[in-house]
């Protein structure tokens, strides 16, 4: 039985928005530090530890092109891997807060290399409108927030797949989505042929988020030594949630996100999150933030009563 109960957390922020075309989500740890998430985890009776942001660059310091970013990305999210590895040796909780959700291709590859020095393996829930298992092959748009599952599972440009020690670094039989529901052709091919555990709107409308949750916690802790939780804003429906990276109409109620948060707590398997696609200017009042830090506070164990 896994049991990962969190007694310290240590924030990370990584201000990028060089995997994506919309500006303005490198803007979204400043939201969510004003929004005040660590003082939300402090109120649990966690110790919070803010080590401030990975360093990124300017985007006139990089290529123009999509694609031609993919080498600055790789540097920031090798950092990053090093940060969410140190701090789960150190017996911590990473809380990445971002930034575009390429930088996940950094985070997860940290858990899964502290995972592999412990000779186990990470599960992944990828809580996302979007599939992101594009490739730089396969992509419409060039833009690398659409690929870091891609890479996580071994395929796609070599300075993005093997930034972990482990590659690749997440098994098929160990990843689940959550959420889907703006997917290209591509991308519905990827899923299909891998065989990957993917739970869309309708299998929540269907379903319910409980049934969901329960058979996607199943997944990723059978085999795995614990679980990462990548969380794209865009998860949640663009009424409550409009300050995000990519909208799509027709996404999770904010009970529904909360449901899964709590579940995910219950379940005492979680070893990392990333909060991620957080667009304040595209938001109201900063209200996405501080919904994304009540989110992070169920995570974390908040309770209705």
């Amino acid at each position: 039985m896994l049991s990962h109960a969190h007694n310290a957390v240590r924030l990370i922020g990584v201000p990028m928005d060089l995997g994506a075309s919309r500006r303005g989500v490198d803007m979204g740890p400043s939201a969510m530090r004003l929004a005040a998430v660590a003082e939300a985890i402090r109120r649990l009776g966690i110790a919070v530890t803010d080590e401030g942001n990975v360093q990124v660059p300017d985007r006139s310091e990089v290529p123009e092109s999509p694609l031609g970013r993919i080498g600055a990305i790789s540097l920031v999210a090798a950092e990053l891997a090093a940060r969410t590895a140190n701090a789960i040796r150190h017996r911590e909780c990473p809380l990445v807060i971002g930034g575009d959700h390429s930088l996940s291709v950094g985070s997860v590859a940290g858990t899964a290399t502290v995972m592999a020095e412990r000779g186990q393996r990470v599960g992944l829930i990828w809580f996302d409108a979007h599939a992101d298992i594009n490739t730089p092959e396969t992509t419409l748009t060039g833009n690398v927030h659409g690929m870091p599952v891609a890479h996580l599972l071994g395929m796609g440009d070599e300075r993005l797949a093997r930034i972990a020690s482990v590659h690749p670094a997440v098994l098929v039989e160990h990843l689940v989505y959550i959420g889907l529901r703006d997917l290209d052709e591509a991308e519905k091919q990827t899923i299909a042929r891998l065989g990957i555990r993917a739970f869309t709107m309708r299998d929540i409308d269907e379903r319910g988020m409980r049934d969901v949750m329960d058979e996607a916690m199943h997944i990723v802790t059978h085999g795995t030594g614990g679980v990462h939780v990548s969380l794209d804003a865009d998860f949640i429906d663009p009424r409550e949630a409009p300050g995000v990276g990519t909208p799509v109409r027709g996404g999770v109620s904010l009970r529904e996100a909360h449901l899964a948060m709590e579940i995910i707590n219950d379940s005492r398997a979680m070893l990392a999150m990333d909060l991620v696609e957080i667009n304040p200017i595209l938001d109201r009042a900063n209200a996405t933030a501080e919904l994304a830090t009540d989110l992070v506070a169920s995570a974390f164990g908040r309770r209705i009563l």
